[in-house]
């Protein structure tokens, strides 16, 4: 009989992981069913998914949105980058017990370093929001040798009390938070991130064009939207290297699978099935 995995979230039927996972799954020759769980708006619906599903044999779990931080939660164990996130993103059932990790940061450092090939060794990364998405960046982004790391936030309080949270964990790399109007003095950066969720309501953050170093890599976390008005933002600054978020979806998947079955699955062919011209 296959192993079970799936992805729960709600809503859930405009997921890519299943499409993503039996790609993988096929190109590994794993005996494994992935399926997509509604967990539902009520209160209570993830956990109840969760023992339904691992009382029917599922050996592994995707998390996505509102659940990730349910989903640490009910873990026995978690990983560093997990606690640090605040947020799980896959689970593993295993000898009774539940395992969490968050593979959102390794997954997006992987795109830009791997997929896009640009080291982040020696790179000055501006972070754009101060929510999950930023909190689970972080750490991976430091790991990958990035020289100076800054949160920029509408609210400038929450922008440095996240960067006080976390800048204790990143071996010295340094980490300063505060507002998106200090941005207009002047540093810049060679990666930009929008870890925000603005793109997905037709906006853009209020960004200045001298925040993009020449040759900056402009990154948005919303996945197949085309040129998202981020990218759009960073076009008009004169930024050319331009990329959306399908690349981090992919990768953190293939973590996920890795972690699950043993074996890292290629993800070029996931990636040319997803990919959206920013156009």
């Amino acid at each position: 009989m296959p192993d079970r995995y799936a992805v729960i979230g709600h809503p859930i039927a405009h997921s890519k992981s299943p499409l993503i996972h039996g790609l993988f799954a096929q190109a590994t020759g794993q005996d494994m069913v992935y399926q997509a769980i509604d967990g539902g708006a009520a209160p209570g619906g993830f956990e109840r998914a969760l023992t339904d599903f691992r009382a029917a044999g599922g050996r592994g779990l995707n998390v996505t949105l509102p659940f990730k931080l349910a989903a640490l939660a009910v873990a026995d164990l978690a990983s560093e980058d997990a606690r640090l996130a605040g947020a799980a993103n896959a689970l593993r059932f295993e000898d009774g017990r539940i395992e969490a990790r968050n593979f959102d940061g390794i997954g997006l450092v992987r795109d830009i370093e791997v997929n896009l090939g640009l080291p982040l060794a020696g790179r000055r990364v501006l972070l754009l929001g101060a929510g999950g998405a930023t909190r689970g960046a972080v750490r991976p982004l430091a790991r990958a040798g990035a020289a100076r790391i800054v949160i920029a936030n509408r609210t400038a309080d929450k922008a440095r009390t996240l960067a006080a949270e976390l800048a204790p964990h990143l071996d010295g790399v340094p980490l300063v938070g505060g507002g998106l109007a200090a941005l207009a003095t002047g540093e810049a950066f060679e990666v930009v991130i929008n870890a925000t969720s603005a793109s997905l309501s037709g906006a853009a953050p209020e960004l200045p064009a001298c925040a993009f170093a020449p040759g900056a890599l402009a990154y948005d976390m919303v996945y197949g939207q085309g040129l998202t008005p981020f990218l759009r933002l960073a076009r008009a600054a004169g930024c050319a290297r331009l990329a959306d978020g399908v690349g981090m979806l992919v990768e953190q998947a293939a973590e996920a699978f890795a972690w699950w079955r043993g074996v890292r699955p290629d993800t070029r062919e996931a990636l040319a099935r997803l990919t959206v011209p920013l156009a």
